[in-house]
């Protein structure tokens, strides 16, 4: 039996296996957020195999300042409840567990798309590497804010909870708020938000404990780690290392490893698990299962890097994005 076929327990989750469909972001929610008949098409031909061991979401917003596209998924109102729980229901139904993701752009939007003013853990523009389009200058989140933005997230949790999620996965990668907070490259503060990797990661500990007293020790809480930005003077793989351990002790039950401030991609590879290096320290460095994501196309691949403990779960995503059929095909070959 290959590796990636046997069962796995997350905090209270039972996963058939180790394979789990990422977050991958399809912007094909209404103007409003809402959760569209094409969404829940999208993701009923990915899990309808039932092969598919655990599935993620794609990141919605917990804020309209937080919006990164005007058709991104929502999960800042009561208003996208009945539209969440017909694509928890579906997962369901074809037996696979599933967790929200939830996220906040930061500088990583403009006015013109949330409305709002843009803001970030500093005010500055982000790295070339991150290839955000149409930057606009951010204003620095005060301490009275980051109190209020904590909360926000804690209702956010509440509504996935309510709309029948299996837990939650705060996302901290690919150029986002908290990635922002996290990376040195775009946290230029003097404050207690601001220069250790404790520093950079204490909002996350923050949103962690809040989180975790909203909906119970049981539910599952997951962060999406931009372990390293790939960078100079970004992010490394020791960073990463001391930030999974103060995730863990703050309460999450599942880091999800990508990358920071490159992003979902490594620019000059293209080679299976190339997030692989920072994925295997921090599994090393912690208790809770660790995800890998990033160019695995095979479920050989996958086992491989399941059998040399650089993982405890496989993320495939954009095989599954260019063929619905991948993981049928894989598993019933």
């Amino acid at each position: 039996m290959r590796r990636i076929e046997e069962s796995l327990s997350v905090k209270t989750i039972n996963l058939k296996n180790c394979l789990v469909m990422p977050p991958m972001a399809t912007y094909i929610a209404d103007e409003e957020g809402k959760v569209t008949e094409e969404l829940l098409a999208h993701y009923e031909a990915r899990i309808k195999s039932g092969h598919i061991g655990l599935g993620i979401t794609e990141h919605a917003y917990i804020s309209a300042q937080g919006r990164a596209n005007k058709k991104m998924l929502s999960i800042a109102s009561d208003e996208v409840l009945p539209g969440l729980k017909k694509l928890t229901d579906l997962f369901h139904r074809y037996d696979t567990p599933v967790i929200a993701q939830f996220n906040h752009a930061g500088s990583a939007t403009t006015r013109e798309i949330s409305g709002e003013e843009v803001v970030s853990a500093s005010a500055c523009l982000q790295p070339s590497i991150s290839k955000v389009p149409a930057q606009e200058m951010p204003r620095a989140l005060t301490e009275e804010e980051l109190k209020r933005l904590v909360q926000t997230y804690v209702e956010a949790s509440v509504r996935a909870k309510e709309a029948g999620y299996d837990g939650v996965e705060i996302h901290s990668a690919h150029s986002y708020l908290l990635n922002q907070f996290y990376s040195p490259l775009t946290n230029h503060r003097e404050d207690g938000y601001g220069g250790s990797v404790e520093n950079r990661v204490r909002l996350h500990c923050e949103i962690l404990q809040a989180v975790r007293k909203a909906v119970g020790e049981d539910y599952l809480i997951a962060v999406r780690l931009g372990a390293s930005d790939h960078c100079e003077g970004g992010n490394d793989i020791a960073d990463a290392v001391k930030a999974a351990k103060l995730l863990e002790d703050a309460g999450a039950d599942l880091l999800d490893i990508s990358g920071g401030m490159c992003r979902f991609t490594l620019e000059g590879h293209d080679e299976p698990g190339y997030f692989a290096e920072e994925t295997k320290a921090v599994k090393e460095a912690v208790q809770i299962p660790v995800i890998l994501t990033g160019g695995i196309k095979t479920l050989d691949e996958a086992d491989s890097f399941l059998e040399n403990g650089t993982a405890d779960l496989i993320g495939v995503g954009r095989a599954l994005l260019q063929d619905a059929d991948w993981a049928k095909n894989e598993f019933e070959q």
